[in-house]
C-alpha cells in the first residue's frame, strides 16, 4: 500500500509576518517551517537585519536564518493607498504578527479593531518590551535590555562576583517569539472553534521572567544557590561540565572511586566559613581526579558509570558538525540564489506523521509582490503594475 505524502501541520495557514529584527522574526520562521504561507512584509528600506553577518549573493547570514522560507512583499507605507492594501491582505490571512512599538501601527491607521471588523478569525500578536499598555509600554526594547531588567544578568553577576555583562544570545528574543508562536497557535485553535479570533499581546520582559527556573527565590524572599553544572578542566586543556550539585558529584565520585577532600567528616558543621572550606576543598579534589586522565574516554566512561550527567565544552563550529546533529540534520542546504546552496539551522520540530522544516531561502526585497497579490487578493497583472507604479509597491534585488 503506498503511503501519501506527509503533510505539514499548518498547510493552508496564511501568516502577514510585519515584523523586524529578532523576536518576530522567529515566529515566522517557526511558522514557515511547520508549513504556514508566511509572507514577510517589509519597508523599502527593509529589515535591519539583512546587514548582518556575512552576506553571500546578497543575503546576510543572520536575516537567512530567520527568514528563511518566507515569501516577501515590499510595501511603502507612507504612499497613498498603502494603508488599505495592508488591509486588504490582513482581510484574507490567518495571522498577523507585529512588533513596532505600542501605537506605532494604530498611529499608521492599522488598528486592531478595524482589521478585526474585517477579519473576525484574524489572530493578532503583537510583541514588545513592555506590553501592549502600562507605565512602560512605550520604550524602547532589546534583548540586552530585558536580560538587565528581568534580573536575570544581576544574579548571574552576584553569583560570580563579577562584573555584568550581557550573554552574546539574543535569549529574551527567541524567548518571547516562541512563547508568542505558542499562543498564537492555540488562538488559531479557538478561532476554528468559535470562528473568532484573538489579539495578543506578548511582552518581552513577560516571557524572561516566565521561563526563569529561579525565580521562586525572588519570590519566597529565599537564599539563592546555583545548581546548574559546574565547568572542569580536562587534562588536554579542554572543559566539560558536569551537572549537579557539587556535593552531590563528590560523593558519588568519593563512593566509587575513593576520592578525599582531606577534611573531617560534615557533620554536624553549622558555621559558614566551616562549609565554605569544604566546598573548596571537594572542588579541588574532583578537579585534580578529572584533570588525571589523560584521554577524554576513559573519563567519559568513569562519569558514565557513576551516573553523572557530563557534556564536553564545544565552539559552535564543533556543535553543528557533531555526531547528533548530523544524524538529526540539524543544518540544512537552501538555495543560495546563485546556483548553490548555504547552511541554515533546522528548528527542533520532528514529526512522525506530519513534515516540517526549512522550505527554502529567504527572499528579496519585494520579490513576491505580484505572486501574493494575485494568489491572496485575486489581483490581475495591471493592477499589480499600477501599485508600482504610484510607489506602493517597492522591489529591490538585495536579499
Amino acid at each position: 500500500m503506498t503511503r501519501p505524502p506527509l503533510r505539514s501541520p499548518l498547510t493552508g495557514v496564511r501568516v502577514l509576518d510585519m515584523t523586524r529584527v529578532v523576536s518576530g522574526p522567529v515566529v515566522g520562521r517557526a511558522l514557515a517551517d511547520l508549513g504556514a504561507d508566511v509572507v514577510k512584509l517589509e519597508p523599502p528600506d527593509g529589515d535591519v537585519t539583512r546587514l548582518w553577518g556575512e552576506e553571500r549573493h546578497g543575503i546576510a547570514g543572520f536575516f537567512l536564518q530567520q527568514n528563511a522560507g518566507k515569501r516577501n512583499v515590499c510595501i511603502d507605507m507612507k504612499a497613498a493607498g498603502a494603508v488599505d492594501l495592508v488591509h486588504q491582505l490582513a482581510g484574507v490571512v490567518d495571522v498577523l504578527v507585529e512588533n513596532f512599538r505600542p501605537g506605532v501601527l494604530d498611529r499608521l491607521g492599522i488598528t486592531w479593531e478595524a482589521l478585526a471588523a474585517r477579519n473576525p478569525r484574524l489572530v493578532m500578536a503583537s510583541i514588545s518590551g513592555f506590553g501592549q499598555e502600562g507605565p512602560h509600554a512605550q520604550r524602547p526594547a532589546y534583548a540586552s535590555i530585558i536580560h538587565a531588567e528581568s534580573g536575570v544578568i544581576g544574579r548571574l553577576a552576584a553569583l560570580d562576583r563579577r562584573s555584568p555583562t550581557d550573554p552574546i544570545v539574543s535569549i529574551a528574543d527567541y524567548d518571547s517569539g516562541l512563547h508568542a508562536t505558542i499562543a498564537i497557535l492555540a488562538a488559531l485553535l479557538q478561532a476554528r472553534a468559535t470562528g473568532i479570533g484573538d489579539r495578543i499581546d506578548i511582552a518581552m520582559i513577560d516571557a524572561m521572567l516566565g521561563t526563569d527556573d529561579y525565580i521562586h527565590h525572588a519570590i519566597d524572599a529565599s537564599p539563592i544557590r546555583r545548581l546548574s553544572g559546574e565547568y572542569w578542566r580536562l587534562a588536554d586543556g579542554g572543559y566539560i561540565v558536569i551537572a549537579g550539585y557539587l556535593h552531590h558529584v563528590f560523593k558519588r565520585l568519593a563512593d566509587l572511586y575513593g576520592i578525599d577532600d582531606g577534611l573531617p567528616d560534615d557533620a554536624g558543621i553549622t558555621h559558614e566559613a566551616s562549609l565554605d572550606a569544604k566546598t573548596a576543598a571537594r572542588r579541588t579534589a574532583v578537579a585534580a581526579f578529572i584533570a588525571s586522565f589523560e584521554d577524554r574516554p576513559g573519563l567519559f566512561t568513569v562519569l558514565d558509570a557513576a551516573g553523572l550527567p557530563w557534556g564536553e565544552l564545544k565552539t559552535p563550529a564543533e556543535a553543528i558538525v557533531s555526531p547528533t546533529a548530523r544524524h538529526r540534520g540539524t543544518v540544512a542546504e537552501v538555495d543560495d540564489g546563485a546556483g548553490g546552496t548555504r547552511g541554515v539551522i533546522q528548528l527542533p520540530y520532528r514529526f512522525r506523521a506530519s513534515q516540517s522544516g526549512v522550505r527554502g531561502r529567504s527572499a528579496a526585497l519585494g520579490e513576491h509582490n505580484a505572486e501574493v497579490l494575485t494568489e491572496w487578493l485575486g489581483l490581475e497583472g495591471a493592477e499589480v503594475e499600477r501599485l508600482a507604479a504610484t510607489g506602493i509597491l517597492r522591489t529591490s534585488s538585495r536579499a
